[in-house]
Order: structure tokens, then C-alpha cells, then sequence
């Protein structure tokens, strides 16, 4: 049996397993790729662990498997004067588009969380 941080899923000739560190990468990627996203974050509690040695986080993303579901949340930043409804819409979408296309899994749910606004200097 693999650890908990792989999605595996089984197909006729063995199995399939994606770290989910991997998956994280692509999705960090896919996110900041999106107008409007000045960042990812993480939250304090997290900032907190790391900083106490207890478990490092990879920043702004957690993924986990739920009933052969990829359950993505995202901590972003939004560029001040853009309009965070659309920009958390288009990460929505550009997550789902990028878990369907490296992973085969078709059934995404992409939750996103605005943490804040970041203004240009």
C-alpha cells in the first residue's frame, strides 16, 4: 500500500499513483498563470507549523482524494482593481482544466480562498 500522500487509483494492468506533491506543482503553476492572482499564501496556522519545524506546507495549495475526487483548495492573493469574484472563477477553472488534463481525473472540486489584496508599489 503507498503512503497517504499519493492519489492512486487502480487500473487493469496495476496501479497509478501521483504524488500529491506533484499534483500541488501543477496546480501552484495553473494559479499563478491566472490574471489577477498577485500570489499564493498559506494560512497562519501553517506559517506557524513551519516555523516551529512541525510540518512544512507546500504554499497556498492543499489537495486530497475523496470518494476518487480531487478536492483542491487554493490561498491566493488578489491584485488590487481586479474583480476577485472573476479572478477566483478563472482559478477555478484553470485548477479543474489542469487535474483533468494531468491526471485523467475528470471530477474536480476546486475550493478558493482570497486571503487578501496585494497593491502594486
Amino acid at each position: 500500500m503507498m503512503s497517504d500522500n499519493y492519489i492512486s487509483y487502480r487500473e487493469e494492468n496495476g496501479s497509478i499513483n501521483i504524488s500529491e506533491d506533484v499534483i500541488s506543482s501543477i496546480v501552484r503553476a495553473a494559479v499563478t498563470e491566472v490574471e489577477g492572482v498577485s500570489g499564493l499564501s498559506t494560512t497562519a496556522g501553517a506559517e506557524l507549523a513551519e516555523m516551529i519545524g512541525l510540518k512544512t506546507l507546500p504554499k497556498g495549495v492543499t489537495i486530497r482524494l475523496d470518494d476518487n475526487r480531487i478536492i483542491t483548495d487554493a490561498i491566493i492573493t488578489v491584485s488590487y482593481g481586479s474583480n476577485v469574484v472573476s479572478v477566483a472563477k478563472a482559478v477555478q477553472n484553470a485548477v479543474r482544466d489542469v487535474i483533468q488534463a494531468t491526471t485523467g481525473f475528470g471530477d474536480a472540486e476546486v475550493n478558493v480562498h482570497v486571503s487578501g489584496i496585494s497593491f502594486d508599489r
